[in-house]
């Protein structure tokens, strides 16, 4: 007799119900059970077999509902009653997505796991704003950093990076957006570009480039909150290249939610 089902993790992508792979889609047709995010599109929900099971277990900033210890009990309870649990993810399941750790937990419990790569926000939101992570003769590397610890602080590897010349992707920085502005401007200039770009390849995107001089008031002025990406580096200035050629061109330039 088979001792449970299987659980799949699976990486929903950016935001855009689109930008998830093709064999995620597949697994969510098949699914049994679905867990998913706060962030995961609700229209992927669509997709489910009737009679499946839809499960909220949203996190979001000071906005808690389920811990992780309960979140990692709960997919190996619904995997010893169904044949597919899908543990439906924003994003890839590991960047900053705990992944690592339910799969961990569900394989102790004797469970059988696979993970299907999802897109991370780090990659989509940049490209979607027209910003493009690398580019020859402007940078040569990126790093992708946590903007909070689970503790509230600002993650210590930002300092590290701000003193590099790498372009830096900063996730759930938002609310350590005024310290990473003060930091960058001792570490860089004032002048350093950088962006916020807020829901990432949905239609309510929105961009809002600057500098570390500018950027806290700019996103006051916009309305920026999470989830946001914050991204720091001269490649920034690369979307305005975009801008000016669609102008000259009378092209459009268009990207998940962006047109110029």
């Amino acid at each position: 007799m088979k001792r449970s089902g299987k659980l799949t993790l699976v990486g929903a992508g950016p935001g855009d119900a689109e930008l998830i792979s093709v064999k995620g889609m597949k697994v969510i047709q098949q699914a049994s059970v679905i867990l998913y995010d706060a962030l995961v599109s609700k229209a992927l929900l669509d997709y489910a077999p009737q009679g499946c099971k839809l499960v909220y277990v949203g996190k979001r900033k000071g906005k808690k509902e389920f811990a992780q210890e309960e979140i990692n009990r709960l997919l190996v309870f619904y995997a010893m009653r169904y044949e597919h649990v899908v543990r439906l993810k924003g994003g890839d399941p590991n960047v900053f997505g705990r992944g690592h750790e339910e799969l961990t937990y569900a394989m102790r419990a004797g469970v059988e796991v696979e993970v299907i790569p999802g897109i991370s926000s780090a990659i989509a939101a940049p490209t979607a704003a027209g910003i493009p992570l690398t580019k020859r003769g402007v940078n040569e590397s990126f790093w992708v950093i946590t903007g909070t610890l689970s503790s509230g602080e600002m993650s210590h590897d930002i300092q590290l990076a701000a003193r590099s010349s790498a372009t830096v992707i900063i996730l759930m920085g938002v609310s350590h957006l005024k310290e990473i502005a003060a930091l960058f401007m001792k570490e860089r200039s004032a002048a350093e570009p950088m962006a916020l770009i807020q829901e990432a390849t949905l239609p309510q995107q929105k961009i809002v480039t600057g500098t570390p001089a500018d950027i806290v008031q700019l996103a006051q002025d916009h309305g920026i909150v999470s989830p946001a990406v914050i991204v720091i580096g001269k490649v920034v200035d690369e979307r305005s290249v975009l801008e000016a050629v669609a102008g000259e061109a009378g092209n459009r330039y268009a990207v998940i939610g962006n047109r110029f």
